[in-house]
C-alpha cells in the first residue's frame, strides 16, 4: 500500500542565532500522544537546529563493524514492512505512525509493503518475553547479546549502510506489551534511527533521541531534523565539514517553506 505524501506540516520559525534567543512557542503534546507526553516547542534558533542536526546525524553509540563519521541515510525509496505481533491495536497504531512519517517528511519516499523480501526497513512488533529470541534469530546469539548489553532492551534498531553512506537495510524491534509510554516512545524513537538519525543527544532538551526523556510523538524538532537529513543537498557519505557549509542554506529554506500559508498548519 502506498502512503500518500504531503508537504511538511510544521509550525516552526527559525530566527537569528543570537545567544539571547532560545526555543519558544511551547504547546501541549499533539492529539493521539500517550497521556503523560510532554509539551513541545515549535520555534528554534538556527544554532539550535544546526547543533542538534550535527549531533544526531553523525556517529552512533551502538555500532558494530567499521566506524563511520559520515551521513547515513536512504537515497532510494524506503519500503517498510511491518511484522505484526502482540495485539491488533498496536499494529494499526504503528501503521498510523509510519504514515505520519511518510506524510510529514518531504523527500522521504516511503511506503508500506506487504512483501518482506522487497523491504529495506523491517519493523517487528513483539512482546517483551520474545525480545531476545527475535534479536537472536535476526543476528545470532553473540551479536544479540552485544546489542542487549549496550541498549535499552525495550526497543532497538540496526541500520546497515555501504561505505558511501547509502543505507541499505534497517531492522527495528519494538516491544508492545509494556504500556503506552514504552510503546509510543520506542515507536517514534526507533523509527527516527531507522531513517538515518543514528545518534542520541542527551544534552538536547527537544529531541526524542534524548535517552533521559520520554516523548512518544513526532515532535516539531525531530520533524525538522529528519527534513534536513533528506534535503537533496545533504547526501549520504558527506562529512560534518561538508554539511556545515550547507546547513545555513537548508535551514533558511526550511524556514521559508514553513511560512507558505494555512495549508501547512497542523
Amino acid at each position: 500500500m502506498r502512503v500518500q505524501r504531503i508537504s511538511l506540516a510544521i509550525i516552526l520559525a527559525v530566527i537569528a542565532a543570537v545567544p539571547a534567543f532560545a526555543a519558544s512557542g511551547k504547546r501541549p503534546a499533539p492529539t493521539g500522544a500517550w497521556a503523560g507526553a510532554p509539551a513541545e516547542y515549535t520555534r528554534f534558533t538556527a544554532a539550535e537546529l544546526s547543533r542538534g542536526f550535527l549531533a544526531l546525524a553523525f556517529g552512533s553509540d551502538l555500532r558494530l563493524g567499521t566506524k563511520s563519521n559520515n551521513i547515513r541515510r536512504f537515497d532510494t525509496a524506503v519500503r517498510l514492512h511491518l511484522v505484526a505481533g502482540g495485539n491488533d491495536a498496536r499494529t494499526q497504531t504503528y501503521r498510523r505512525i509510519a504514515g505520519e512519517f511518510a506524510q510529514k517528511i518531504p523527500n522521504l519516499n516511503m511506503r508500506l509493503v506487504d512483501d518482506l523480501s522487497s523491504a529495506n526497513v523491517v519493523v517487528r512488533l513483539i512482546d517483551e518475553k520474545d525480545f531476545f529470541a527475535a534479536m537472536e534469530a535476526a543476528y545470532g546469539r553473540e551479536t544479540a547479546r552485544s546489542f542487549v548489553a549496550q541498549t535499552d532492551p525495550q526497543c532497538m534498531t540496526s541500520l546497515k549502510s555501504q561505505a558511501d553512506g547509502k543505507a541499505v537495510r534497517a531492522d527495528v524491534f519494538i516491544i508492545v506489551d509494556q504500556g503506552d509510554e514504552v510503546f509510543f516512545d520506542c515507536a517514534y524513537h526507533e523509527t527516527l534511527h531507522a531513517f538515518g538519525l543514528s545518534n542520541h543527544d542527551d544534552r538536547n532538551a527537544w529531541t526524542t533521541l534524548n535517552q533521559k526523556r520520554t516523548v512518544g510523538y513526532l515532535s516539531v524538532y525531530d520533524r525538522a531534523m529528519l527534513t534536513l537529513l533528506y534535503d537533496p543537498r545533504i547526501q549520504p557519505g558527506m562529512t560534518a565539514s561538508q554539511v556545515r557549509r550547507i546547513l545555513p542554506h537548508a535551514i533558511k529554506d526550511l524556514h521559508l517553506d514553513l511560512r507558505l500559508g494555512p495549508r501547512l498548519a497542523d
